[in-house]
Parts: C-alpha cells; structure tokens; sequence
C-alpha cells in the first residue's frame, strides 16, 4: 500500500499577535523575523492517519509539499513522526497560487510519483481554511474523495471512513485509489522520536521545479487565477465606554435606558 501525504507550510500559529503583520501593498502575511514556519496542524493529523495505517496494514509513506524557504522542515517532522519518503516542490514560478492552481501542481507531482493507493491531506490548511485543495485534486486526478475524516480503515481494495458531521458521523466506503481529507478528530499526532528526527535530518529530500513536473507555466498564466484577493488586513477592534451617571440609581437607570433606546438597543 502506498499512501501519499500532503503537507502545508504555514506561519507559527502560536505566534504573540504583535508580531503578526500584514502588507496591504502586496496582500501577503509578513513573516515574523527569527519565528520558522511549522506544519499545518490538519495536515499533521493527516500524517498521523498515515502512520497509523502504516502500523496496522504494512505500507509505504510519502509525504509532499510545494513551497520555498524552510519548506523541507515540514517534510522532515514528517519523516520523523514516521513517513517513509518526502519531496519538496520549489519554485520562485509557482508561489502565490490559489487552491486550484497548488491542487493542479500537486496533481503534476503526484502523477510524477506513480502509482499510489491513497492520498491524505488536511481537512484545510490552518492559515487560509479555504479547505478546498484535496476535493479540486481529488476532481483532477479523477479519483474518488472523501472529506473531514475521523477514522480510516482497510477492507480489501476499499477503504471504510467515518466522515464527521455536525451532529454526528456518517460511514462511507470508497474503492482506492481514493483522496481524504482528515480532520482533528483523528486523534493528536504523535512526537516524532530521537532515533526519527536524526534519521530524518539526516535523509536528503529531493527538490522538483516546475520543469521537473511538467508544468505548462504559460497555460497557467493564460488561465489566470480562479481566486482573486481584494484585501488583506488584520481587523481593529474599537472599544468604547460611555459612563452614565445619575442623582440616584433611579435616575441613572432612566438614563441608561434612554441611551440604549436612541442607540436602537431596546425599543
């Protein structure tokens, strides 16, 4: 069985919120000096469904992501949590792509790898939560999808998953290969090991280019993006107190109300 994972970079989540900082200009998070980007924590439950599969029906982990920078740190906690291989997808021609266009340069990879028998991806990525990626590359490779998983099981050459819904689950059964999405109700993800993390520092992770993939870069550009931002920026919360004061507490009361009725709060 081989199970391909894919993974996201994003911005530390536990970053104090002064440091977070927005470019209005560009529309793009500025990141924070001296604070390295983590995996998105879905896509390490994602992992964690791998590697639990892994224990229990034998199979082979390959863990992918597309980004630039410090992208291989997050193929490499993927190694040491217990993924068996990773690749990383970096070019300067592929940054600041919409869902569809980072499902289509999955896809370009994927095929690259061969064949495969399950791909896993977190329910959404923890920084954007568009959660569409793993259904548009489930759609472009022509498999089958099923979203926000809680368990994941074997049955010959199909799968049964329990699928989390508001008040309760479903349980579907899916032919493979197939594509899930795998929420936090899978459980924590575990700590990678000592002897894992020097194993996996030490592993060289292989870097594809767009070249490398195939990708048709002026199709892509003659496509356009299918998501446009408007504007990026972090809300302001504007607080104001207003003391009302009275004679009395009768009084004071009779000029609370009569705020609260000009400001349309009570009738």
């Amino acid at each position: 069985m081989h199970i391909i994972v894919c993974v996201k970079q994003i911005p530390d989540p536990e970053i104090p919120s002064a440091k977070f900082k927005i470019d209005p200009t560009t529309k793009k998070v500025v990141p924070p000096p001296g604070v390295p980007p983590v995996i998105s924590v879905f896509d390490e439950r994602a992992v964690e469904a791998a590697c639990q599969l892994k224990e229990k029906n034998g199979a082979k982990i390959t863990v992918i992501s597309m980004g630039m920078g410090k992208v291989a740190d997050v193929v490499k906690h993927s190694l040491a949590m217990g993924a068996d291989d990773g690749i990383t997808i970096q070019d300067k021609a592929l940054e600041n792509l919409d869902s569809y266009g980072t499902a289509y340069v999955l896809s370009k990879a994927i095929q690259k790898i061969g064949p495969y028998d399950l791909i896993l991806c977190g329910r959404q990525a923890a920084d954007w939560d568009a959660g569409q990626v793993g259904s548009i590359l489930a759609e472009l490779l022509s498999i089958p999808v099923v979203t926000i998983a809680r368990s994941i099981k074997t049955a010959d050459t199909s799968l049964r998953v329990e699928r989390v819904l508001k008040d309760g689950y479903e349980v579907i059964e899916a032919p493979m290969p197939c594509l899930v999405t795998v929420s936090n109700e899978i459980g924590l993800p575990r700590l990678p090991t000592g002897m894992g993390i020097v194993a996996a520092a030490r592993k060289k992770i292989p870097v594809w280019t767009a070249q490398d993939i195939q990708v048709d870069l002026p199709q892509m550009a003659a496509a356009g993006g299918h998501v446009e931002i408007l504007k990026l920026f972090v809300p302001v919360r504007d607080v104001k107190c207003e003391m009302v004061t009275g004679k009395d507490l009768r009084e004071a009361a009779v000029q609370l109300a009569v705020k609260l009725r000009q400001a349309n709060i009570i009738q």
